[in-house]
C-alpha cells in the first residue's frame, strides 16, 4: 500500500493528466516516463495518447526491444524515431554543453512530430530527484514548454518506483539508464565505434550477474568499471576478475580499470 503523501501526489498527476485534449509522452523505457505513459493512458485512454521513443548509438538497443514489447502488451499508439546526433559538433566532440544540445534538438523532433499529429502538448517523465543532479538539458526542456507532470506533482524517483509497483507495472525496479555518451569523459570524441564498445562491455557485465552498473570511457582507451557497491565483492573471486577483464579488453579497450567506490551516477560530471 501506498503512504498517504505519495497517494495524494499520484492523484494530483491522474487530475493533471486529465486536462490535455492529446499527449504526445516521450518514452525512453525507463521506469518515470513507462509509469507517466501507464497513467496518461489509463486517464485519457489509448486513442489520445502517443509514445514516441527517440533512438540511436546513443541508447541501448535493449530499451527498445523492451519499450516494443510494453507498448504492444498495452496497445498504445508507438512511433519510432531516428535521432541524427552525429550531425552535431557539440555531441560529437562531447562538449561539457553537449546535453543541453542533444535536448535542444531532441524537443524540436518531437514538437515536430506532435505537430504533425495535432499534439499541442509534450511531456517527459522527469521527477523531483533529477533536480538534484547535473541535468542541463532540464532548463533547455521546461524553457520550451515540454510538460513534466511527475515533478510538478513533486513525484521523486523512488516514489515513481513504489508507484510502478502499485500499479503493477513491470519495470519498476528496472535500472536506470541513461544515454551512453554518459559513459565517455567529457572532450573525448563520441563515436559510433565507442558507444557499441561500451554498450558491449555493459551487457557482458550483466552476462556476469551484476544488476546496477557503467562502463567509463576515458582518454587513452581506459574502460572504468563501476558496479553497485554491494556488488564489489563478486571481484574478489581473482578467476571473475580475469574473466571479465580479458572479455572487456577483447572489446578494444586499452586498460581495464575497476572504481572502488562503485556505481554512482553522474560520476563524469562536473564536481564529482
Amino acid at each position: 500500500m501506498l503512504d498517504p503523501s505519495v497517494r495524494a501526489k499520484l492523484e494530483a498527476v491522474r487530475a493533471a493528466l486529465s486536462s490535455p485534449e492529446r499527449l504526445l509522452i516521450a518514452f525512453s523505457g525507463g521506469v518515470d516516463s513507462g509509469l507517466l505513459l501507464a497513467l496518461a493512458s489509463e486517464v485519457l485512454g489509448t486513442a489520445r495518447v502517443l509514445a514516441v521513443t527517440v533512438v540511436s548509438e546513443l541508447f541501448p538497443q535493449r530499451d527498445l526491444e523492451q519499450v516494443q514489447r510494453f507498448l504492444a502488451q498495452r496497445k498504445i499508439n508507438h512511433q519510432v524515431v531516428q535521432f541524427p546526433w552525429q550531425r552535431y559538433p557539440a555531441l560529437r566532440q562531447n562538449r561539457r554543453d553537449r546535453c543541453a544540445v542533444c535536448k535542444r534538438e531532441m524537443v524540436v523532433l518531437l514538437k515536430a512530430i506532435a505537430a504533425a499529429e495535432g499534439i499541442e502538448t509534450v511531456a517527459e517523465g522527469v521527477t523531483v530527484s533529477d533536480l538534484a543532479e547535473y541535468r542541463p538539458g532540464l532548463a533547455v526542456a521546461r524553457a520550451a514548454g515540454i510538460w513534466h507532470p511527475l515533478l510538478d506533482a513533486g513525484i521523486t524517483k523512488p516514489e515513481a518506483r513504489l508507484i510502478a509497483r502499485e500499479l503493477g507495472l513491470p519495470f519498476w525496479n528496472k535500472a536506470s539508464s541513461p544515454c551512453l555518451a554518459t559513459r565517455i569523459a567529457y572532450d573525448e570524441p563520441i563515436t559510433p565505434e565507442s558507444l557499441k564498445r561500451i554498450e558491449s562491455a555493459e551487457e557482458l557485465l550483466r552476462g556476469h550477474g551484476f544488476t546496477q552498473l557503467r562502463v567509463r570511457l576515458h582518454p587513452g582507451g581506459l574502460a572504468r568499471i563501476e558496479v553497485a557497491p554491494e556488488e564489489l565483492g563478486a571481484f574478489c573471486d581473482l578467476a571473475v576478475l580475469r574473466e571479465v577483464a580479458q572479455q572487456v579488453k577483447a572489446l578494444g579497450f586499452s586498460y581495464i580499470t575497476l572504481d572502488l567506490e562503485g556505481y554512482r551516477s553522474g560520476s563524469m560530471d562536473p564536481g564529482q
